[in-house]
């Protein structure tokens, strides 16, 4: 049955939500917690609230660490960091974080500016070439393959 929040091409409301807040549990099904099972209040979907219920039941309930992260779907290692984050931090302890840079943030427009003058002078000067250039003036290590995205994304914007 169809209801007004979900359809063939659209998510339900709580889970669109749960994207949005980046506390969708990518693997639902990997949770077997009776908890979770038949009971609307614990969704399996919710990430924050597995990993609450799970450090919960560890904590509180004295359940062994193996067990309980069967049950949730996690590991050893992501109980006790889950563990710490909530000790520490409370319920946003257990948010995702975001992870670390996505773009070339070593590469600043000075280093960008001398690359450029460098490949513009001697335009057959190899990536690892430019990258050790680099490293050598600014005294920053940079992937050869990151100079060269960006030199990509720099002219496609001129274009």
């Amino acid at each position: 049955m169809l209801t007004p929040t979900s359809g063939p091409h659209t998510e339900p409301r709580k889970q669109q939500a749960l994207r949005q807040q980046g506390t969708l549990n990518p693997h639902p099904e990997a949770v077997t917690s009776v908890l979770f099972q038949g009971n609307e209040f614990f969704d399996p979907r919710d990430l924050l609230q597995v990993k609450y219920e799970m450090v919960r039941r560890v904590d509180v309930e004295g359940a062994p660490v193996s067990q309980t992260t069967g049950e949730f779907g996690f590991s050893r290692p992501s109980f006790y960091q889950a563990q710490a984050a909530l000790k520490q931090s409370g319920l946003r302890g257990l948010l995702p974080q975001k992870r670390g840079p996505r773009q070339g943030h070593k590469l600043t427009a000075a280093i960008l500016d001398f690359a450029a003058r460098l490949r513009a002078g001697e335009p057959a000067l190899r990536w690892e070439e430019l990258a050790d250039q680099i490293g050598q003036r600014f005294g920053v290590r940079v992937h050869p393959r990151s100079i060269e995205r960006a030199f990509h994304r720099r002219q496609k914007k001129r274009r």
